[in-house]
């Protein structure tokens, strides 16, 4: 039996280290997400992640490797292909793809619209490639003006929805896009995304905390299946119920930025004794990343390392702590989408601070066979790290 009987395990979304071998394959081979970052605000302050021993991790300005960090580190490479935020999560949760998801850099084929307007009753604007926010300054006032919904996509695989809450609810929405992800099953989209917006000119137009993803469902077991199938307990804080398609999950808890989800971990760290608190903190990637913010990057990175003592300061000898990624979302480097990097892995208990090198890891996947092996459940795909953790070991 494990000497853990609870896991925190935090995505930082988008938070890469460094292009993988194969990242000139999906144009990312200049990739760095946390060290562009970092060189690009002159320094990063960050005590706590750096005392775990983050800088150990790869060169990250002004987050100075330790010589005897408080947390198991190392790096994780991706095995999936793909480079999105479904394929990272479930090559976490132990289940890899071999085939990437369908994306369309041309705009979505005729037969995809036409469905698409039967379900709206208006053909769509948009339908090309293109960020968030440039839809809005290029629709937004069309779509005011004629109520036809706009439809955009990006270099990943996404079949994005905006409307204005006005003329568009977001429940009205959400209903459009649920209907919507069914007639894309034949053509491997990996998600739909409701974008509702707010404002009334091109100056002011902007996304509201509305978004909600509708992800195909996983083409496979993954971790939390298992789990729940064993009785042992799941929360999922942040999209990742989106990200599984609800699957797995004893209690889903869906937020609204990262602050609203480090409030709900220390509320599952006083309810929620036993078992895995799987946690996504989006507004590195969707508020920062995407939107080439190298300073909001920064600051809200420092937010979450002011965050971690409270974190940390709750937890018991017997939890087991994991801060990683998916993917990454360098705001320094060409276009607006993610990028192909390696993640961190940070792995800490309370007892016992003594930090060792976890090395380079051939899959995400590494930390869906630890969890496993932690509760006494099947994986067969991954690596554990357990038994090198310098925490590990029986319970008494």
């Amino acid at each position: 039996m494990s000497v853990f009987n609870r896991v925190f395990l935090i995505v930082l979304d988008g938070v890469g280290v460094g292009a993988l071998p194969d990242a000139a394959d999906y144009g990312d081979d200049h990739a760095a997400t946390l060290p562009h970052v970092a060189a690009a605000v002159d320094g990063l302050d960050l005590p706590n992640l750096q005392a775990m021993g983050l800088g150990n991790i790869c060169g990250i300005k002004g987050v100075r490797p330790q010589s005897q960090p408080h947390a198991a580190w190392g790096k994780l490479a991706q095995r999936s292909a793909g480079k999105d935020s479904v394929t990272g999560h479930w090559e976490l949760a132990g289940l890899i793809r071999q085939v990437p998801f369908s994306t369309f850099p041309e705009g979505f084929p005729s037969g995809i619209i036409q469905q698409f307007t039967d379900l709206a009753g208006q053909e769509p604007l948009g339908n090309i490639a293109v960020s968030g926010t440039d839809i809005l300054q290029k629709l937004g006032l069309q779509h005011l003006e004629t109520g036809r919904p706009i439809v955009y996509t990006s270099s990943d695989s996404v079949f994005q929805v905006a409307a204005h809450e006005d003329l568009l609810p977001p429940a009205q929405l959400y209903r459009l896009c649920a209907r919507t992800l069914e007639i894309l099953r034949p053509y491997n989209i990996c998600r739909v995304i409701a974008r509702p917006f707010v404002g009334d000119c091109p100056e002011n137009f902007r996304r509201t905390s509305g978004r909600h993803d509708f992800p195909v469902v996983p083409g496979g077991e993954t971790l939390l299946d298992r789990l729940q199938r064993a009785g042992i307990p799941t929360c999922g804080i942040g999209k990742i119920g989106d990200l599984f398609a609800g699957r797995g999950l004893s209690r889903s808890l869906p937020t609204h930025n990262n602050a609203e989800g480090c409030r709900l971990m220390l509320q599952a760290l006083e309810q929620q004794q036993r078992g895995l608190v799987f946690v996504n903190l989006v507004d590195f990637d969707m508020l920062y990343g995407h939107r080439r913010d190298c300073r909001g990057f920064a600051d809200a990175l420092h937010e979450f390392d002011t965050f971690l003592p409270r974190l940390m300061t709750g937890m018991t000898s017997r939890d087991l702590l994991i801060i990683t990624a998916d993917h990454g979302c360098d705001p320094t480097t060409a276009g607006t989408d993610h990028a192909r990097e390696y993640i961190p892995l940070l792995a800490w208990t309370a007892q016992n601070q003594t930090g060792i090198s976890l090395g380079v890891r051939d899959s995400f996947a590494d930390i869906a066979a630890t969890v496993a092996e932690i509760f006494a459940i099947e994986q067969d795909c991954g690596k554990s790290f357990l038994s090198v953790l310098p925490a590990c070991g029986s319970a008494a």
